[in-house]
């Protein structure tokens, strides 16, 4: 975050957040910079809807060979539009660089490598994404809203997605019993 952006950070929602479709979310801000910003939240599974399941309405050939993780809901905006977080092992021809490690590929050939040989070492599906406007997740960090940390793999790809909320405070020396919903300053 030396630019003063928060681009490969966690935002971790305090609590009382105003809106409830982040209620304990854990996002990865995979881009952000003056215009805008955009994240992926790593802890909200699609109930009962698994990678397999999507490659195979797409038709994605070798479906059975993906691995049978949760698909993800990435954020409220653009829910029909899947984008694959991955280890930067994997690159493909529109792959985005997240720091430290990793990378977003917004396109059919991170589904496809998923199914192959050249496949990234870890990687996840989440369908949407959070967005921000000009200056808003700025602002929104200022009034409390969110915390950052830095990332970790069992953070981002981990399967017990309602433990990621509690271990990102954790990781801050945060016991979450104590954190209180109302902000202040001193």
């Amino acid at each position: 975050m030396d630019d003063g952006y928060f681009t490969g950070q966690l935002l971790i929602a305090m609590p009382g957040i105003a809106d409830p479709r982040f209620e304990r979310a854990l996002i990865l801000v995979c881009a952000h910079d003056e215009r805008h910003a955009m994240g992926l939240a790593v802890n909200r599974p699609v109930e009962g809807m698994t990678v397999p399941d999507i490659l195979e309405r797409l038709e994605i050939k070798d479906a059975i060979k993906a691995p049978r993780d949760l698909v993800l809901m990435g954020g409220p905006v653009e829910r029909e539009r899947g984008f694959v977080l991955h280890t930067d092992d994997y690159q493909a021809e529109h792959s985005i660089e997240v720091p430290p490690n990793l990378a977003l590929t917004p396109t059919r050939d991170a589904l496809q490598a998923m199914t192959s040989g050249e496949h990234p070492r870890r990687a996840l599906l989440a369908l949407g994404y959070a967005g921000w406007g000009a200056g808003q997740l700025e602002d929104e960090i200022k009034e409390n809203v969110w915390l950052t940390c830095d990332p970790d793999e069992s953070l981002i790809f981990g399967s017990d997605h309602e433990a990621k909320w509690t271990r990102a405070l954790q990781k801050l020396g945060i016991d979450p019993q104590k954190l209180s919903f109302v902000a202040g300053r001193a």
